[in-house]
């Protein structure tokens, strides 16, 4: 079977599909900033990493000290999970004494939902929503660790642009 002659440019074939572009309506500003925004706009420092191999008591002690909800747990400087309030409620505190020399590695929840620098907000919230999350990190091109958000810093910087004190 004889293979479909490519169109040309000369022959007026090819079309642009951004010739007829026209920018997206949006109901409100909130949405415009939802899809437009990107998570690095929200306040997403500080964060706290830890080493996966630290015992689950040091790092509780560290939760506490900082008065955090959750770390992230690293290993070689890359993301391998996450530990929360949750994750102390559901598989440390019954038996907090006989694992709280562990390493967090053994309780952490592994490879946490991660979302990109580059990435609107929008789908951060969806993250959160669907998932069930409560914080997800934020990473660079390089899949490092650069942050992290939750619903609170979410929801101050959505404020914040809709009462005009934040560009959007």
């Amino acid at each position: 079977m004889p293979r479909p002659k490519r169109s040309s440019i000369e022959d007026g074939a090819f079309r642009d599909p951004l010739s007829d572009y026209s920018e997206p309506e949006y109901v409100d500003k909130l949405h415009r900033i939802l899809e437009e925004q990107t998570i690095t706009y929200v306040k997403h420092q500080p964060y706290t990493c830890v080493d996966e191999s630290m015992p689950i008591e040091e790092v509780l002690k560290k939760m506490a000290k900082l008065d955090i909800a959750c770390v992230m747990a690293t290993r070689d400087g890359r993301l391998t999970g996450i530990f929360s309030e949750r994750d102390v409620l559901d598989r440390v505190a019954e038996s907090f004494a006989t694992v709280c020399r562990d390493p967090i590695a053994t309780v952490m929840t592994r490879s946490p939902s991660t979302i990109y620098e580059s990435e609107a907000v929008a789908k951060a919230l969806g993250l959160m929503a669907i998932g069930g999350f409560r914080h997800v990190p934020i990473l660079n091109v390089d899949d490092r660790v650069i942050g992290i958000i939750g619903p609170r810093r979410v929801n101050t910087y959505l404020r914040a642009c809709i009462e005009g004190s934040q560009a959007a």
